[in-house]
């Protein structure tokens, strides 16, 4: 088997060879150029606290441990602020040797600062599928800065499937980036390529938002619906700098515009916290395509959702906050980012998530 991200076709043939199964039919609109949409299930279960199912568990003997209660979505039900929930999803694996899989949160989920999370029957990391897994799939879900409103169905995250090692070394990187640069301005690349924080703006406008601590309930099915002011407070730095509260959640933009080839896909990957107290990426993968060709341009920035740790931080202008990982597709898919299909932040600035105006 040849290495590499698997592209939609592929996934397609996972589907029909029952790799991956699901009683509700899978829909052409979960499949993503190099990932898969997963769906959340009908029940979830309050938990009092986070946790892995661990060697030889399965997460429904877990569950029967940490469940406070469970609640029925299929009429709509809301997922509280500073709460846990494990809500079963729609779909389950049948893996076969030599392919494994990571999960991620879609983008919205991250920008909406949704931490949602993939656990396994004897899972030992959150969002890793072991080569050969066999068995249910779950979602932690714990809204962080907005209760939301969630239905069977919603896609809060997804899946990549792999085939062997496809993860680009710096020196296969740096040949990629003289061959078709990835990155607007000096390329920095040590594991993975660098990016940077934008915080100036032109005439003192806005350089990002920041999560207000008393908002409403988000109906994650209502696009454009909700006023961003009623939500967000409007960041502004002449000076090129952000203290970071603690606690405090916050949408950013990356300073260099990023390119995804065709033959390849990336994950944002959190930075050091050697760099500063927070934390940058709830949220990371970047299809095949993006910010590549005429529907993106010369690049698309990429959107940082940070979170302060412990102490207050001053986040300066042009700080290296995050790397882009990068792997090799092991065929490229016909339809990428952006093209042909419903991509919501191709060629992006600074964006919040599609539920806001």
């Amino acid at each position: 088997m040849t290495a590499g991200v698997l592209a939609a076709e592929t996934l397609g043939d996972l589907i029909a060879r029952g790799a991956i199964i699901a009683d509700t039919p899978i829909t052409p609109a979960q499949i993503q150029p190099a990932s898969l949409d997963l769906r959340l299930g009908t029940t979830a279960y309050r938990v009092r606290a986070s946790f892995l199912a661990g060697a030889g568990n399965t997460v429904a003997d877990r569950l029967a441990t940490f469940e406070m209660h469970r609640m029925d979505l299929t009429q709509g039900a809301v997922l509280e602020k500073g709460c846990v929930y494990v809500i079963p999803l729609a779909e389950t694996l049948a893996l076969p040797q030599g392919l494994s899989a990571v999960a991620n949160a879609k983008s919205s989920t991250g920008r909406l600062d949704l931490l949602t999370r993939t656990i396994t029957d004897g899972g030992a990391e959150f969002d890793r599928i072991p080569e050969g897994y066999r068995g249910p799939l779950y979602a932690e879900v714990c809204p962080r800065s907005f209760s939301v409103l969630v239905r069977p169905g919603m896609r809060l995250n997804q899946i990549r499937f792999r085939a062997g090692q496809a993860m680009l070394a710096d020196a296969d990187l740096a040949a990629l980036h003289a061959r078709e640069p990835l990155v607007s301005g000096t390329a920095v690349i040590s594991e993975g390529l660098a990016f940077s924080v934008d915080l100036m703006a032109p005439g003192n406008g806005i350089v990002g938002y920041r999560a207000k601590p008393h908002a409403g309930v988000v109906d994650l099915d209502r696009i454009g619906h909700y006023d961003a002011r009623e939500f967000w407070e409007e960041l502004r730095s002449p000076e090129g700098r952000v203290i970071l509260d603690p606690g405090a959640f916050y949408i950013l933009v990356s300073r260099e515009a990023v390119t995804i080839p065709p033959d390849y896909a990336a994950e944002m990957a959190p930075y050091l916290a050697m760099v500063g107290e927070f934390r940058v990426h709830y949220a990371g993968f970047f299809d095949p395509g993006f910010g590549y060709g005429p529907a993106g341009g010369s690049g698309s920035r990429g959107v940082l959702e940070v979170r302060c740790h412990e102490a207050p931080f001053a986040l300066e202008h042009g700080q290296i906050v995050g790397r882009l990982v990068y792997e090799r597709m092991q065929t490229r898919p016909a339809q990428l980012y952006g093209t042909g299909i419903a991509s919501n932040y191709q060629g992006q600035g600074l964006k919040l998530a599609k539920q806001f105006r």
